[in-house]
């Protein structure tokens, strides 16, 4: 199956839109099912911490939820960190700031184009960049320049992504029996179609001479993209 982006409709809807609030608090139950906080905790539990706080950002962070289970399952040895959730609307849900809080995370909103955000200068090491189901939505030019703009504010990255497959493809149109609405329904099989498999992240991450880099299928529907720069 080649890879083929197309519009999804909750991106083309606006944040107060019945239907696109129903496909967020969607996205939260197809992100547990998919199993995405556990393969995201699991990855970023290889840093090491030795007291110092990481800086995190997060693009594409949605309304927080993703990142705020993800920090649960991370622990008490990342309270401290300081993360950025980083998205073009502001839908933070208030139940994410409140885990937050209460894990000693200090978070910041930001508003934004990531692809504006990847021009911007800012610290590199001790920095990570995680992203769930986000860069799938990017064709090749575009998806070329934000792994750059990554590569260049980060020591650390971590993508969890659809992985393309038949056997995702099929889960994808089943999505309506677990009451997803219609938005969500759209969505879902398209997200697939645009997801990732092989190696296809790693051959466009750039200068991979000076980064440790691991890509392969997680769970049952995810692909995983970790890129580490080498001390």
């Amino acid at each position: 199956m080649n890879r083929c982006v197309e519009p999804e409709w909750l991106d083309e809807l606006p944040e107060a839109d019945p239907r696109a609030i129903g496909s967020r608090r969607d996205l939260r139950r197809l992100n547990q099912w998919m199993g995405n906080a556990s393969i995201m905790a699991s990855a970023l539990g290889s840093l090491p911490i030795d007291g110092k706080p990481w800086r995190m950002v997060e693009v594409g962070a949605g309304d927080g939820s993703f990142l705020s289970r993800v920090a649960r399952r991370l622990g008490a040895g990342w309270q401290g960190t300081r993360a950025t959730l980083l998205d073009r609307q502001n839908v933070i849900a208030e139940d994410a700031g409140l885990g937050f809080r209460k894990l000693g995370w200090e978070v910041e909103v930001v508003t934004r184009d990531v692809l504006e955000w990847c021009e911007e200068t800012g610290p590199r090491l001790g920095t990570v960049v995680i992203a769930n189901l986000f860069l799938h939505h990017f064709g090749r030019n575009q998806l070329e320049a934000l792994l750059r703009g990554i590569a260049r504010r980060s020591s650390f990255f971590v993508a969890v992504e659809p992985r393309r497959s038949l056997f995702s493809l099929a889960f994808s149109r089943l999505v309506g029996l677990i009451a997803c609405n219609a938005v969500t329904r759209h969505d879902a099989p398209v997200s697939v179609r645009a997801g990732f498999c092989g190696n296809e992240l790693s051959r466009l991450w750039p200068g991979t001479e000076g980064w440790v880099i691991r890509e392969h299928s997680a769970g049952p529907f995810s692909h995983l993209f970790v890129a580490r720069a080498k001390v």
